[in-house]
């Protein structure tokens, strides 16, 4: 190493088995070994000095060993909160070999008081504030903190990310990002608190030239826009879709187009019509409550005064699936509240339905309010138990009292993912969706960037299901030939959903029996192990001292 050269390793944790997320089942019916790659990792990487020597590990793709860590000047990590218990594993085998680590990222942003013992922090976003870090470490210094401006990074300085340092073949999707923030102000979300309410942007021609770079690695399939509310700066990306299908009809269409954006979308025909025109594919919405008086509750009032399963079936129309999210557990909640949900998944015909219990994130307003309330389980930082962040919302929610009986709500989660991922619910709302579904555009037809790609993966799927996966053989291939007879078009969207079952129903029915463990013990004892009343106690004292 020399003041001009550096071997920088970066470590992506390994995410929780126990998650709604991973997929590793779904990945291995298509020969993936993870759903997506670690897009700020390879971002920072392309941020940091370019004749720098760079190397990741992946652990939920390859295996994080001391060879790489004693090759390595450097080490980078950086995660979200179910990441945190393998990060510091990750930090503190590094540090046992003597090597410094630069740690970021969303969960360093929360909880900096985690990550105190890295010899560097980076502490809000990466842009502008990665180059005094450079300066230092070029100078010598071997300890720092920097903390960049709240919501102040120009995002159209930010390069393309490196993604040839991505393993080949490794994802089902490769993903790019093309702004930062959102306008609505949840409670419980923790993206306005990170990145603020005034959506900033790149330009279209950062986009074409990060489309341009996946294109150049040979990945053809889902390329994920991993914004956390596409349609936050509408204006922007309406300017850029056109430039985008411009790009996609130029290449013969190598990639369908997942995102995440609110339900008012469905509001916007033309917006809809546009994102058919680039082949998007798939969207997740947050629903979260079927309940108006809940969802103003909980300041999400872009999803009242409206027909919920309307609003997906107009998305639907527009040859575009969608991902719903649901959570259980707030204040004001009904005592139908699982009926209310079940029937509003099954009525708006949403096949995946993220359904979770409420979590307080750090650093939102949720969490400030409860503890204001003397209502928060939270732990300082520095003493949370690991077994507090192992799984996600789904097994490890409610890290506050609830004003309804614990059990109760618990019960009422249950109830929901039995109903809603009991296989016959499941494949009936995937033909719901085929019904809906409306693939007169690019989504609909087998284009010759893709072809070889699309076909291959959906060969790989139909053998491993039928050979590898009895409890979906029958439904599966009872959807293709619904489908294949109904509406031929939607056989790529509905069969990559309806993959997702080898991860989800095996995960539901862990959900059902771990949730029915936690309802045993409530009605024991309050709900928690000794261990755990000795540390809620310690945590709810917290809160309160902190309340005032």
């Amino acid at each position: 190493m020399t003041a001009d050269r550096c071997r920088v390793l970066m470590i992506h944790a390994w995410f929780a088995d126990d998650s709604f997320w991973n997929y590793r089942a779904t990945c291995g019916l298509v020969g993936a070994k993870y759903p997506a790659p670690p897009l700020n990792l390879i971002t920072v990487a392309a941020m940091l000095p370019q004749e720098w020597e760079f190397r990741l590990i992946d652990e939920n793709v390859e295996e994080l060993t001391d060879e790489a860590l004693d090759w390595a000047d450097l080490v980078l990590c950086g995660g979200m909160l179910p990441q945190r218990p393998r990060t510091l594993r990750a930090i503190e085998r590094a540090q046992a070999r003597a090597k410094p680590v630069l740690i970021g990222g969303p969960d360093t942003t929360s909880s900096p008081a985690v990550y105190a013992h890295c010899e560097f922090q980076l502490i809000g976003e990466a842009e502008g504030t990665l180059d005094r870090f450079v300066a230092d470490w070029r100078a010598g210094l071997r300890r720092g903190v920097y903390e960049a401006p709240k919501f102040a990074a120009d995002i159209t300085t930010t390069p393309v990310p490196r993604y040839d340092l991505l393993r080949k073949g490794a994802y089902i999707e490769l993903s790019l990002q093309f702004s930062r923030g959102c306008p609505f102000l949840c409670e419980f979300c923790d993206i306005i608190e990170l990145y603020g309410r005034k959506p900033r942007t790149k330009t279209a021609a950062q986009v074409l030239a990060e489309l341009d770079a996946i294109h150049a690695t040979g990945h053809r399939g889902i390329v994920d826009f991993v914004d956390d509310n596409l349609i936050g700066n509408k204006k922007a990306v309406k300017a850029v879709l056109p430039e985008v299908i411009a790009w996609q009809k130029a290449r013969g269409y190598p990639f369908q187009f997942t995102t995440e954006a609110s339900l008012n979308l469905a509001d916007d025909a033309e917006f809809l019509e546009l994102m058919r025109a680039a082949k998007f594919m798939a969207i997740f919405v947050g629903i979260e409550s079927p309940d108006p008086d809940v969802l103003a509750a909980m300041q999400k009032k872009q999803n009242t005064r409206r027909n919920i399963a309307e609003s997906i079936h107009r998305i639907y129309a527009a040859g575009i699936a969608v991902v719903g999210g649901f959570i259980v557990g707030f204040d004001n909640e009904k005592r139908s509240v699982a009926d209310d949900l079940v029937e509003l998944i099954e009525e708006a015909a949403i096949s995946v339905a993220m359904i979770g219990l409420l979590v307080a994130l750090p650093s939102t307003q949720l969490e400030r309010r409860l503890a204001r309330e003397g209502r928060l389980h939270t732990l300082d930082h520095t003493e949370i138990e690991e077994e507090f962040l192992q799984g996600d919302q789904c097994t490890q929610g409610l890290n506050f009292d609830t004003l309804r009986p614990r059990e109760e709500v618990l019960a009422d989660y249950r109830s929901v993912v039995a109903r809603a991922y009991a296989p016959e619910a499941f494949f009936g709302r995937m033909r719901r969706m085929v019904d809906l579904l409306d693939m007169s555009g690019p989504n609909g037809r087998l284009h010759r960037a893709s072809v070889v790609h699309e076909t291959r993966q959906f060969l790989a799927l139909m053998w491993n299901v039928t050979w590898k996966r009895p409890d979906m053989r029958r439904h599966l291939w009872g959807l293709l030939a619904y489908t294949l007879r109904t509406n031929p078009g939607a056989v790529t969207p509905v069969m990559s959903l309806a993959s997702m079952y080898a991860h989800l129903g095996p995960f539901s029915r862990h959900v059902v029996e771990t949730i029915g463990t936690r309802i045993a013990r409530e009605a024991g004892n309050d709900g928690r192990s000794e261990r755990e009343r000795e540390l809620q106690r310690r945590m709810l004292t917290q809160s309160r001292v902190a309340a005032g």
